[in-house]
């Protein structure tokens, strides 16, 4: 049954409301490097600036959406696998892809267990009881998955940066994953207790020891912004993108981003991608969202862009953030794939829960 609008409306302001609870404000940006434009004396920037809607336009879009009839999900189309725990516990060979739900993805790479932008608790909201809702349940506890070594958060927005999910992996049995964030958010860690964060500016790179052998992982742009709470604090901490490299192979993770010529200057970087997760969700009305969520036809351009052999959409199917019903990115991106004279097979949905062999050569 779909929420009443005035319930909902009275969550989005109680979550607005408790934002400012864990505002994590800093005056000015102890990473500043005057050399690089990306950097201000108080935070960072993107490369190819836009302009955002600001309080004025979420508050436009909230009450378009208080005064509208509810959105309703057809959630019986959503594609649902129950993951085989036991060999992605037992797994340190092969190169593996779990999709877990929005953003959140288990990467087994170079004989590690890596997850993105982790997010396993009910709501994305800084309240547990109010924000928006996780519509389809999760495949797996947190619990169920194998240890995890490394974890990659792309920003600090609460569908990508979750508290309950942080603390809990850094209580995790044989001691806590080591974080790689973007700068500033390191600070966000600290303040948590987390002490395993290492911080990376954009085109910035560290190297793992995994068990078949080395991973590196880079830090690249993307068109975001971030901010945890109402009142202040916006882009004093950066936001991207990730390139993993292992074995002669890299893939890219995108976090979340609007379109830009950030893309093409990745692949120009790094040549090509042999695997992209790239975001296809979360993009109406596109006068509030073009600038920080691509839509499917965007999602693809960004495919071509980095040259990437095969893509799957990820930041779909979960959460109610925006206006489109959560299954419509499916019918959506097979039109821009056509469009773009894309093969079915290069630009893949997953199953939530789901889980594919890559690089099976």
């Amino acid at each position: 049954m779909p929420i009443p609008r005035s319930f909902a409306f009275a969550q989005l302001l109680a979550g607005l409301l408790a934002m400012t609870v864990f505002a994590d404000e800093k005056p000015s940006n102890p990473d500043y490097d005057a050399s690089k434009p990306h950097h201000t004396p108080t935070g960072f920037k993107n490369n190819y600036p836009f302009d955002q809607p600001g309080t004025g336009g979420l508050l436009r879009w909230q009450w378009g959406r208080f005064t509208k009839p509810a959105i309703v999900h057809a959630l019986d189309q959503i594609p649902r696998a129950k993951p085989d725990l036991a060999y992605l516990a037992g797994n340190r060979q092969d190169t593996t892809v779990t999709w877990i739900g929005h953003a959140t993805v288990l990467l087994q790479l170079g004989g590690l267990n890596i997850l993105t932008d982790p997010i396993f608790s009910t709501h994305a909201s800084p309240v547990s009881f109010a924000g928006p809702e996780r519509k389809v349940p999760l495949p797996a506890t947190l619990a169920e998955l194998p240890r995890i070594d490394v974890v990659l958060v792309s920003h600090n927005h609460y569908d990508h940066l979750d508290r309950a999910t942080i603390a809990a992996l850094n209580q995790q049995a044989d001691g806590p994953p080591k974080f790689i964030v973007p700068l500033g958010m390191d600070r966000w860690f600290r303040s948590e207790g987390v002490h395993s964060a290492q911080k990376l500016d954009w085109w910035q790179h560290v190297t793992l020891q995994g068990p078949q052998g080395e991973v590196v992982i880079n830090l690249v742009p993307a068109q975001h912004w971030s901010k945890r709470n109402l009142w202040g604090g916006e882009n004093t901490s950066l936001w991207g993108g990730f390139v993993l490299e292992h074995a002669g192979r890299k893939l890219y993770f995108a976090g979340d981003t609007g379109y830009s010529k950030d893309f093409q200057d990745i692949g120009k970087h790094f040549g090509s991608i042999d695997f992209g997760m790239i975001p296809v969700g979360a993009y109406e009305p596109r006068w509030f969202m073009h600038a920080q969520h691509v839509d499917p036809i965007e999602a693809v351009q960004i495919h071509n862009d980095i040259h990437a052999k095969q893509s799957m959409g990820i930041h779909w199917g979960t959460f109610e953030l925006t206006d489109e019903p959560l299954e419509q990115p499916i019918r959506d991106l097979a039109k821009a794939k056509k469009q773009a004279g894309l093969a079915d097979q290069d630009f893949v949905l997953f199953a939530i829960g789901e889980t594919r062999r890559l690089f099976a050569d």
